[in-house]
């Protein structure tokens, strides 16, 4: 097996982002030949090269994109094919070192320019095929036509032995029939097949999305994805380009959890974009994600474990279940200081308006706030209210998450929901690393074992916790079999109620829930009232797992004012609730910025 398909295989690949853009940035004006730089500025693509190894990029690509015969010639040398990719090669290859891999670049040749133009595309590739030795495998990169695969596919018969990734750009006419490129593949003339396909370019993150989603539908080979930076969006009458590190990482995070086996960027991706990647999705990519089994018996010879308390006995939240009373809770989010007075008195009113219980997240998109144990403890003291602490598997090892758990039972903390939690992005600690020991599956099994009187090594606990377990569930996952099997996983691991994320499309959830009715386990639904367009944009865009659709769009960008458009998004949630009622057990309800009086309008 090649080295690219080793590494892919393991772990996510972090690859580069754009060479052309960064030269651009160093005045290098577009009528230069940039691949011919490789012998005439051999120091300023090196540079390059080494930025991006340093950012964390896993591949560095060649800079011989544009390298072929045919390209040279507008520039007049189109003699110099050979030494300008073995130049190209040799220097990522120096900067790449034993730390990265090494992926030479080729793109589409483009029709013939004249009458004396009579060489074949695939002629062409191949010439530049031959000059490009010492790399650990060719990328095809923006392949936008059938007729520009044809040609690569004609000119790997002459190379038998060649590890390749054959890369389609996004929104290209190769996606409007995505199964007849999947079949050229499939029957093309190339002795061996690709090592993994690729997707790049496009109209940014967004866009590619759309894409990658059909691709993944239609080959079991790995998907690596490169979007460049997108085109401007509108949004209140500015053009905001969205291609912001905190974006783009984001959406990394996305395609890595869809399936992606590799990541990076294209056209006006740089160094800091890729870097922004690398912290992102590295966790993720090394998450080992440990299976603790719950066991009949913890030592070999000793009797089996004792079941866990009925969940009438767990906690008030477990009692409400049991009854079948509907439950509402509302998410307040732990202050980033030590100050818990306003978390207290929302507290408070949210018990003084029938709130059964408050979620307290576990450092929100990664973000460093007081942990929800600290808080559980205090709000449950001071304001009387049951709290759901959320459990994430991102920042402690398996001990320290041990630790947790009894504590919380220490504590009489009854409820907890498992998640496995965004990876560390960026913002005030770009350094912090994420753990993953364990993701929330492994984390529900370990409680449940607690449960029984046992720690997940086997060693007993001096009596049984009693902790209402927990789950999420994204029904808006793009990758529906991917969250249907884990939603199963977790039911089986011990789960007691499934938590979700926030839905704008009842008929998402509900189609959903009628999927998972096997597992009859009680489902408390996110509802999130909109407060603005700008919050809509925002959560359409920028967060995942949030899916806003286009009439909910429509509807919050009616109104001409923040107060119109926030009466709207209460309206819009009330709506929503209304309709999914009758098919679960309750309503977890954001309090967006804190204003819990406006989550308390949704149950007016």
């Amino acid at each position: 097996m090649n080295i690219l398909r080793q590494k892919l295989d393991r772990g996510v690949l972090v690859f580069d982002g754009a060479m052309g853009t960064e030269l651009y940035k160093r005045n290098f004006f577009v009528n230069n030949s940039y691949e011919q730089l490789n012998v005439t500025r051999p120091a300023v693509i090196s540079e390059i090269h080494k930025a991006y190894l340093s950012a964390g990029a896993d591949v560095l690509t060649a800079n011989t994109f544009n390298a072929n015969a045919r390209c040279l010639r507008r520039h007049g040398i189109a003699d110099q094919v050979e030494p300008i990719n073995r130049a190209g090669v040799a220097l990522a290859r120096e900067a790449a070192g034993d730390r990265a891999l090494v992926a030479a670049s080729v793109g589409p040749v483009g029709d013939p320019e004249s009458e004396a133009d009579t060489r074949t595309g695939s002629s062409l590739i191949a010439e530049q095929l031959r000059a490009l030795t010492g790399a650990d495998f060719i990328i095809f990169e923006s392949m936008h036509t059938f007729r520009d695969l044809e040609n690569v596919l004609e000119a790997l018969k002459s190379f038998p032995d060649l590890v390749y990734v054959p890369s389609f750009a996004a929104g290209s006419e190769l996606f409007a029939d995505p199964e007849r490129l999947v079949d050229t593949l499939g029957k093309g003339t190339a002795a061996d097949p690709p090592a993994a396909l690729g997707i790049n370019c496009g109209g940014g993150p967004e866009a590619v999305l759309r894409d990658f989603e059909k691709l993944m539908k239609l080959t079991r080979l790995p998907v690596i994805v490169q979007p460049n930076a997108g085109a401007p969006k509108g949004v209140e009458g500015r053009s905001l380009y969205m291609a912001s590190e905190e974006y783009f990482s984001t959406y990394a995070v996305r395609f890595v959890r869809l399936g992606a086996a590799g990541v990076g960027g294209c056209c006006g991706i740089g160094p800091e974009l890729i870097r922004a990647v690398s912290t992102a999705v590295k966790p993720l990519a090394g998450g080992k994600k440990i299976e603790i089994s719950v066991k009949e018996e913890p030592v070999s010879g000793a009797a089996p474990l004792p079941e866990p308390l009925p969940r009438s006995q767990r906690g008030s939240l477990g009692a409400k279940l049991e009854r079948k009373e509907f439950i509402r809770t509302v998410e307040l989010t732990p202050p980033p200081g030590f100050d818990m007075t306003k978390l207290i008195a929302n507290a408070k009113k949210c018990k003084a308006n029938g709130i059964d219980a408050v979620n307290l997240p576990d450092g929100p998109r990664a973000s460093a706030r007081i942990s929800p144990l600290g808080a559980a403890v205090i709000v449950e003291r001071e304001a009387g209210i049951a709290a759901i602490p959320h459990c994430c598997c991102r920042d402690r090892s398996l001990i320290g998450l041990q630790a947790d758990l009894l504590s919380y039972a220490a504590a009489g903390i009854r409820q907890l929901l498992f998640i496995t939690g965004d990876p560390p992005k960026l913002g005030d600690y770009p350094f912090s690393s994420g753990v993953f020991d364990v993701d929330s599956i492994g984390l529900v099994a370990m409680q449940n074992r607690m449960n029984r009187g046992v720690d997940c090594g086997g060693k007993p606990i001096n009596g049984q916790t009693a902790v209402l377990i927990g789950v999420g569930l994204d029904p808006n996952a793009i990758d529906q079999e991917r969250e249907y099997r884990r939603i199963c996983e977790k039911a089986e691991a011990g789960a007691d109620f499934i938590q979700t994320q926030p839905v704008f499309d009842p008929q998402t959830l509900l189609k959903f829930l009628k999927r998972i009715e096997h597992l009859r386990l009680p489902v408390i639904a996110g509802v999130w009232p909109l407060v603005s367009l700008r919050n809509a944009q925002f959560l359409q865009n920028e967060v995942p797992g949030v899916v806003v659709p286009d009439s909910v769009m429509r509807r919050i960008a009616a109104p001409e004012t923040k107060e119109g458009q926030l009466a709207a998004g209460i309206e819009i949630a009330r709506e929503a609730l209304a309709e999914i009622t009758p098919f679960i057990a309750g309503v977890e309800l954001s309090a967006p910025f804190g204003n819990v009086d406006t989550a308390l309008k949704v149950l007016q």
